[in-house]
């Protein structure tokens, strides 16, 4: 069993440490194999790292937990992707609240060009589910994969229709991968392993309690490059993977909906307000995504500056602030760049020496070469 990737799963089992934590420790220790063989007075001076939290880290009683969910993976025909693998969404690793953890089954490439979440009110109706179809049946010559939470209504049917146009599906559960909620959508869930996938943060056995959907609806927003809301009353899930998108710079549409209609409300309140882009055919999204049929490169896909000429650790630390395109805490820096915290300071020093990182107030920093 891989030393390392056992620790990073007893890391993000033990108690009092969620994602930005294990992140955060691992940037610190190097390694989550090295988090816990780190002295519990030097675990204290990391930030964020309290008595109780590097108590427990030294109990070290996760260990077990986490042999136990390999165990477990092995037998459920399920892969644990952990936020340093190459195959972790690039999407979602540009969240700052990305889940340190994933659960995956099935056969799709997470990392495809074009990603489109439809989302909606669990009650559907038929002109709702009319309007879904349409939605993904246009985006098959896109090939894009299609998201959505494998929930009644909405969900359900986007991912029922993409399975009927033979595009890839990915399914973002709120519960542990060996708990199929709802129950009524396992044979559903079986055929989306088959041309997609199926996705949670949960271990396995996790219930789908109510307060696991909004941490599911932010994976949902994460994952994709438009996010189209289809039915949605004035509060409720979908609305809320609506807002979280805002917050992630993703592109929002909403379709309008009869005015008096419960399920219009939502939709209508999202344009109303500025929060979303009214759809009224794919071209409304084909426009603002700068899509074209046959173009498999989606708007947002940027083009690299060449960092050739830079040492691999300072490419790092370029290649994210070209891609945010606006200053950076230092503390971003670390997480994401995944260099230990002394080195990144050194290293920022000399490339502001080099007039090629500008240090903002705040410690935030910006990319002076453009």
């Amino acid at each position: 069993m891989n030393q390392e990737r056992l620790s990073f799963l007893a890391l993000h089992l033990t108690p009092g440490i969620g994602d930005y934590l294990v992140k955060q420790l691992i940037s610190y220790c190097g390694s989550a194999e090295v988090v816990f063989k780190t002295p519990k007075g030097k675990l204290l001076k990391i930030p964020g790292i309290g008595p109780a939290t590097a108590e427990a880290l030294k109990a070290s009683s996760s260990f077990q937990l986490a042999e136990q969910e390999l165990t477990k993976a092995e037998q459920e025909d399920t892969e644990i992707l952990f936020y340093t693998d190459k195959k972790y969404p690039h999407r979602l690793k540009e969240i700052e609240d990305a889940p340190s953890v994933l659960y995956y089954k099935g056969t799709l490439d997470l990392n495809t060009e074009k990603s489109v979440a439809i989302v909606g009110t669990r009650q559907a109706t038929e002109y709702g589910k009319e309007v879904v179809s349409k939605i993904v049946e246009d985006l098959k010559p896109h090939q894009a994969v299609i998201v959505s939470g494998l929930a009644y209504g909405i969900d359900i049917q986007a991912h029922k229709q993409a399975l009927k146009s033979e595009l890839p599906t990915l399914a973002v559960m709120g519960s542990g991968m060996d708990v199929i909620y709802p129950s009524a959508h396992k044979d559903t869930a079986k055929k989306i392993i088959h041309n997609g996938a199926l996705l949670t943060e949960n271990c396995f056995g996790t219930k789908p309690d109510a307060h696991n959907f909004p941490a599911r609806n932010r994976i949902i927003a994460g994952l994709c490059d438009a996010l189209i809301v289809v039915e949605a009353a004035e509060k409720g899930g979908a609305l809320i993977t609506a807002e979280i998108a805002n917050t992630y710079n993703k592109d929002v549409f909403a379709v309008p909906g009869s005015l008096g209609e419960t399920y219009s409300e939502g939709c209508n309140k999202l344009i109303r307000n500025n929060k979303a882009t009214i759809y009224t055919s794919i071209h409304d999204l084909e426009y603002l995504m700068n899509w074209s049929v046959g173009d498999s490169s989606p708007k947002k896909k940027k083009v690299k500056h060449d960092f050739s000429s830079f040492t691999e650790d300072e490419q790092k630390i370029l290649s994210i602030l070209y891609d945010k395109k606006a200053p950076v805490m230092i503390d971003e820096l670390t997480v994401r760049s995944g260099v230990s915290p002394s080195l990144l300071a050194s290293l920022l020093l000399s490339l502001e020496f080099g007039n090629v990182v500008k240090s903002l107030p705040g410690k935030q920093f910006t990319l002076v070469m453009k």
